[in-house]
């Protein structure tokens, strides 16, 4: 069980996360979790480039590992990417200091302030220690890729239906994820571009610092 639109209830419950970027502009953000890796990522980094667009990718430090090239070529196309645990723990089955230690983990492959706990689930202990070292960013809408139950047509009416300006939207670069997302991306771009929309990425200290020093 998931929402696809995080209620506002939800959101003002949780104040210090990120869960949308309210703006006057046509704006919206696309967010891709678990990668990268080699059969997804160079993918969706196609789509993204014919649209002039950019993402945030929540990069799971294991493949950051397994494929560094993969890693690379995200940021080399101007994406920032953010830290999703060392190996997509769940925060709630895992004690803290067992947690914090993947998520440090992962921080040595992913040079970023951005923190997505998988499955956005996170114990308040973890919650109240990691937002003093990261942005905890979630999201407004979550597409529902990786749901076999739901058609490609309800995951693509998922993101359609629910976004507006400063959604914040998940999608998985996943194996799982994979036939939905390669669905649905084109749709979304598509889709949105059309009405007028930007697709930018999140931003990070790590990305500002490293733009006032080139």
């Amino acid at each position: 069980m998931y929402l696809v639109k995080t209620p506002t209830f939800i959101q003002n419950l949780f104040p210090n996360f990120t869960w949308r970027i309210p703006n006057a502009e046509k704006i919206i953000y696309l967010t891709f979790d678990d990668g990268p890796i080699p059969e997804v990522t160079p993918w969706v980094l196609e789509q993204l480039r014919a649209y002039d667009a950019k993402g945030t990718f929540f990069c799971v430090g294991e493949n950051v590992q397994k494929y560094p090239d993969v890693f690379k070529q995200v940021l080399a196309e101007g994406h920032t990417v953010g830290n999703h645990t060392y190996n997509h723990l769940a925060g709630w089955q895992t004690d803290n200091i067992p947690y914090f230690h993947n998520v440090r983990h992962c921080a040595r492959q992913v040079n970023s302030d951005l923190f997505r706990p998988p499955y956005g689930r996170l114990k308040p202990k973890q919650a109240q220690f990691l937002q003093r070292h990261y942005r905890i960013v979630m999201w407004d809408v979550l597409s529902g890729d990786f749901d076999a139950s739901i058609t490609n047509e309800q995951c693509l009416q998922n993101v359609v239906k629910n976004t507006q300006a400063g959604s914040i939207i998940v999608f998985h670069d996943s194996l799982k994820a994979e036939e939905k997302l390669r669905f649905v991306l084109p749709k979304v771009l598509k889709h949105f571009a059309a009405k007028g929309y930007r697709f930018e990425q999140l931003q990070n200290t790590a990305d500002l610092d490293m733009r006032k020093t080139a």
